[in-house]
């Protein structure tokens, strides 16, 4: 297994996992299948190079298997915090600390920049191993946020979790 960061060249794949995990699990991501599947690859290409976004991937015998984004904030006055974004693994490859190495290479590359102090994250209520894994990765839960996201007729709430770095 080797994580590393993803590039334009692997936004094919990276698309491919992301709309997997949005028709898999819906009630996990804010985005839809739909609105994704809709964006040209360009979309997905700038989405790996962008300066203020780090998209890493775990790949096993050469096929993109787990993916984790780090979100850095531009705006001065909130510079010092970074978003946990988009964390999927594939079904086959669950259950092997795949997902821990995942945020703990994200949280790695976090501290990479003096200028960050903490990494926040959401998560949906009542997604166990989710919270769970972030948990165990040391982040702590600080909200809850009533009706976050709807899928068909149904709401979830998004919790709230932060680490310091």
């Amino acid at each position: 297994m080797n994580i590393r960061r993803l590039k334009a060249g692997d936004a094919q794949a990276y698309r491919e996992l992301m709309l997997e995990a949005y028709e898999l699990h819906p009630q996990a991501f804010t985005s839809s299948t739909s609105e994704r599947a809709a964006l040209p690859i360009n979309w997905w290409e700038s989405r790996l190079t962008s300066r203020l976004d780090v998209i890493l991937g775990a790949y096993v015998a050469n096929a993109l298997v787990g993916i984790v984004g780090l979100s850095l904030e531009p705006r001065l006055k909130a510079r010092h915090k970074a978003t946990l974004f988009g964390m999927y693994v594939a079904e086959g490859h669950r259950h092997a600390g795949l997902g821990e190495q995942l945020v703990q290479s994200a949280l790695d590359e976090a501290r990479r920049h003096a200028f960050l102090r903490l990494v926040q994250l959401t998560v949906t209520a009542g997604n166990a191993p989710a919270i769970k894994l972030y948990q165990r990765c040391g982040f702590v839960l600080y909200g809850l946020e009533p009706m976050a996201i709807r899928v068909d007729d149904e709401y979830f709430d998004k919790i709230h979790m932060w680490l310091e770095l």
